[in-house]
């Protein structure tokens, strides 16, 4: 693989994260365009569903800066669609262009157009080139892998990618002193924050909401324009405070779980892609219990008052990976 061709996966996947978190129910997919020399005219990324997908995007982008006649090669996260959905396929785009070459990242994870987007492209002579199988792109694919772990859930499993976050004091209780609502450091409290932006769904229990009375926004971090996220309450309505509940509301959609094991059909019911969970021991518990997770976060405190990450995933990727925080990360 080209070293212009693995920076360009480097811009398209960081393009690509901005918008993690106000797609669903689309991925989030990066594309880069380069000249012939190798050189990056566009990069652009799928905002949120019904606009452009990153291909197209991106094409558009050239035209507008008087750049599409030296468009090269495209360089895509995600495998392109060549289906019509809210939008015309974007094999048809590339088609319809100087692109002569593709590099894709991660092929479809819906197992009922995997590999049509690829197909379609070489067919029609263009040069398609798939990263995990260059000698020396096993990390850049691992990344969109990643990038791609929450829309892969939904197409394979039909719910949503769900992260558990769990923050323990030096001595394993997740209760924050008296007067207090948190033990955590502010590093930790923007990653928690920059993790709840990014996922479109809340899993909490109504013993959090009566003891923490929790409003679930996202702070320390700029939150996406105009999101509204869904927010599942495992419980019965009647157990949380009117006034917390009508306040919720108004940032939410709410909904009330009050059998576990219904949980993954009320997830299923969402657009979500990628869930959190925030909850009290009772829910981590059940959850476990059911294999109701893909990975857990947890955030451990210690004597001195430092904050130390873990990680445990059930799967052979996580898109926990794409955080900056994820250097400190120990996986276990």
């Amino acid at each position: 693989m080209p070293n212009c061709v693995a920076q360009a996966f480097e811009a398209a996947i960081a393009e690509a994260w901005r918008f993690v978190g106000q797609t669903a129910p689309n991925p989030a997919v990066g594309c880069t365009l380069l000249d012939e020399a190798g050189e990056v005219l566009i990069v652009a990324a799928h905002h949120r569903a019904g606009e452009l997908h990153a291909e197209r995007l991106a094409l558009e982008q050239a035209k507008r800066a008087s750049v599409f006649s030296r468009v090269h090669t495209a360089v895509v996260t995600l495998e392109p669609c060549n289906h019509t959905g809210r939008t015309r396929p974007c094999t048809e785009a590339l088609l319809e262009s100087p692109v002569q070459n593709v590099w894709i990242g991660c092929p479809d994870p819906n197992p009922h157009v995997a590999g049509g987007g690829a197909a379609a492209l070489t067919k029609a002579g263009v040069s398609v080139h798939w990263l995990a199988e260059s000698p020396n792109g096993a990390d850049l694919a691992a990344r969109c892998c990643a990038l791609l772990a929450p829309f892969a859930m939904r197409m394979t499993h039909g719910r949503p990618w769900i992260t558990v976050k769990q923050a323990l004091d030096q001595h394993g209780s997740m209760v924050p002193p008296a007067g207090q609502t948190t033990f955590t450091t502010p590093e930790s409290l923007r990653f928690a924050h920059a993790l709840r932006r990014a996922t479109d769904l809340v899993i909490t229990g109504t013993g959090t909401v009566v003891a923490d009375n929790p409003s679930f926004t996202v702070r320390h971090v700029q939150d996406h324009a105009e999101r509204r996220r869904d927010l599942v309450v495992c419980g019965h309505s009647a157990h949380v405070p009117t006034h917390w509940l009508e306040q919720a509301r108004t940032r939410f959609d709410v909904h009330f779980c009050p059998d576990i094991q219904k949980l993954p059909a009320l997830l299923a019911e969402t657009s979500a892609l990628w869930a959190m969970v925030e909850a009290g021991p009772g829910v981590l518990a059940a959850l476990r219990e059911q294999n109701l997770w893909d990975d857990w976060l947890t955030i451990r405190q210690d004597a001195q008052g430092a904050d130390h990450f873990s990680v445990t995933t059930r799967h052979a990727t996580t898109p926990l990976a794409l955080f900056p925080e994820w250097a400190r990360c120990a996986e276990e």
